[in-house]
């Protein structure tokens, strides 16, 4: 499978015969195989030109787009390459159908849930004592089912995630004082490394919706809306409890990202470089991680199974098989 690549430092990005350059202040140079590439994280201050961009649309190369402080600004979506007409009419018809949008916003919300249970389960196990944060997820996650509107299937999300975020003061060995979610901007150092690394979850997601005829545009759970790739945010629910929350909880318990990695800057607080530096090389080893699969027999890695995620939506728009959102089983 093609890789990520990151690029950190400020430039110029360029198309150099068949291969991509990038081309530093101090003058060093740094040449990539086109053919290696899915999608370019772009951190730094670089000049990109018209050749460059046509280059890496025609190869279907992704570039996204993050600022000074190390926030998500956007995407560069190259023409799609894998259009279908029959499955672009299903997917829209499946988010008029109030009845068929309704159960896939429920099935993608389910697993996103269970997800965040296994999270506590497992550190409930370890001594975090998370018996009554679980009993209230699990008596709210039964309410699901019976819910009439997307609303109100947010509503439950929305009240899941207010008692999961207020768990990790327990689950985080270090002093956070955690009390609730901020996303603009983020104001602590959990809701930093929230932002960035769901920013990154969004972004793998969206990649791999380029590589599937589904249209990115158009979403179930997330209500679509200008400048978003909703469905992006609909299968990041499901990952985002297994990939970044995990990957945060890990970071901070082993103290490989402490108070010392952030700065202030006004009213929020971001990750200085080496900080995000570090989170990517560490997100970038858990996509490569690879488990075994039980129904395809073989071992698939993380990023991966979010491409199988996107062909079980593909399969059941067709009418070939329902739709179960991925759960983990190990």
């Amino acid at each position: 499978m093609k890789r990520n690549y990151y690029i950190f430092k400020n430039g110029e990005i360029k198309r150099k015969d068949n291969s991509i350059e990038v081309i530093l202040e101090d003058g060093s140079k740094r040449a990539v195989p086109v053919e290696d590439i899915d999608s370019l994280y772009i951190m730094g201050e670089n000049v990109l030109n018209t050749k460059f961009i046509n280059f890496a649309s025609h190869k279907g190369i992704v570039l996204h787009f993050f600022n000074y402080y190390g926030f998500y600004t956007g995407t560069f979506y190259p023409k799609e390459k894998l259009n279908s007409g029959i499955l672009l009419v299903k997917q829209v018809e499946s988010y008029l159908d109030k009845e068929k949008r309704l159960f896939l916003a429920k099935e993608i919300l389910n697993a996103g849930v269970y997800g965040i249970y296994r999270n506590l389960r497992y550190y409930n196990t370890r001594g975090r004592d998370l018996s009554e944060e679980i009993e209230s997820i699990n008596s709210l996650r039964d309410k699901i089912e019976g819910q009439t509107s997307i609303q109100k299937v947010m509503g439950i999300e929305g009240n899941i995630r207010e008692i999961y975020y207020q768990a990790f003061n327990k689950i985080i060995n270090q002093e956070i004082n955690f009390t609730k979610r901020t996303k603009r901007p983020p104001d602590n150092m959990i809701n930093s490394l929230i932002s960035f690394i769901n920013s990154l979850i969004y972004t793998t997601v969206l990649s791999e919706i380029y590589h599937t005829q589904l249209n990115p545009l158009i979403s179930f759970l997330h209500e679509p809306g200008t400048r978003r790739f909703s469905l992006s945010l609909d299968i990041a629910e499901i990952f985002k409890p297994l990939i970044g929350d995990r990957l945060i909880f890990s970071l901070l318990n082993k103290n490989q990202i402490t108070e010392k990695d952030f700065e202030k800057d006004l009213n929020y607080l971001y990750l200085k470089e080496n900080a995000r530096r570090l989170i990517l090389q560490e997100y970038d080893d858990k996509l490569k991680t690879t488990i075994r699969h039980r129904s395809l027999n073989k071992n698939v890695t993380y990023r991966y199974l979010i491409r199988l995620e996107m062909y079980k939506i593909v399969k059941h728009l067709l009418g070939e098989k329902t739709y179960e959102g991925f759960r983990i089983w190990w």
